[in-house]
């Protein structure tokens, strides 16, 4: 039997550092909804993303409960890797495996029972659209940088996996372009969860959950309040890019990099 579709996932509150209660009755994500968690080095940003990932049942640390649509999710979203859909992609992801992208890439192929090969360049190509560092399929998974590796698991999630929820742990950090990244995610569907510093991310975000002493201390739902401050994040990120991939291609800077 199929598993249900995801129309949402909520989350219950459980409690801080001291033990007391969290202040929030309940947050909702449904799919195509983008949003950051921000706040301090230490502030449980990573536990709740945590909690989201294995659906907890007050059976983590944090005593949080997530649900999907409004239940205890399915047994086999927990327990079956095939059927799990939530994929975590961190800044430290890294692949132990000394096979070539195409061969990592046709595996996980296979594991979904997924017979359409041409789906692994479709993969490469999109993944090829988040790094300025082109992606072979011929090329070993342990010869990428961070950002292709991390840029290559965003697609495979996207494509491959095709989890209706996506969180990433602090991957702007990795040398991808942040907003193709988002359009993208938020063009097939996806509800994204970022852990974030970035200013850029947080402002591209439909909502910002503020986490301090393990708990979550507000919810903020700008709308088009931020808008002038988002075109100043783009304008400012857009001129980071281009020093960024000039600097690679070896070029000297006699000049300031305008807009």
């Amino acid at each position: 039997m199929c598993p249900e579709a995801i129309r949402e996932i909520t989350i219950l509150p459980g409690r801080n550092k001291q033990g007391e209660p969290e202040r929030f009755d309940a947050i909702t994500i449904r799919p195509g909804e983008t949003i950051s968690i921000v706040g301090p080095t230490g502030s449980g940003k990573s536990a709740l993303v945590n909690d989201i990932e294995i659906f907890a049942q007050n059976d983590t640390v944090t005593g949080r409960t997530v649900l999907v649509n409004g239940r205890q999710p399915p047994e086999e979203f927990v327990r079956d890797p095939a059927q799990k859909p939530v994929a975590l992609i961190t800044q430290h992801t890294k692949c132990l495996a000394d096979l070539m992208v195409r061969e990592f890439l046709l595996m996980h192929l296979r594991s979904r029972k997924i017979e359409d090969e041409t789906v692994v360049q479709r993969t490469i190509d999109l993944a090829n659209e988040f790094t300025g560092e082109k992606i072979r399929g011929d090329m070993k998974m342990t010869s990428l940088s961070g950002g292709q590796t991390r840029s290559l698991m965003v697609a495979d999630a996207i494509v491959i996996s095709n989890t209706p929820i996506i969180l990433l742990d602090e991957v702007e950090s990795a040398g991808i372009f942040k907003g193709r990244v988002i359009e993208t995610l938020k063009r097939y569907g996806k509800a994204v969860i970022f852990v974030t510093h970035d200013p850029l991310v947080s402002l591209l975000s439909k909502r910002r959950i503020v986490m301090r002493d393990g708990s979550v201390e507000k919810v903020i739902e700008p709308g088009d309040s931020e808008r002038e401050a988002l075109d100043e994040a783009i304008r400012l990120d857009d001129i980071i890019c281009r020093m960024r991939e000039r600097i690679r291609a070896g070029e000297t800077f006699t000049a300031p990099v305008s807009a």
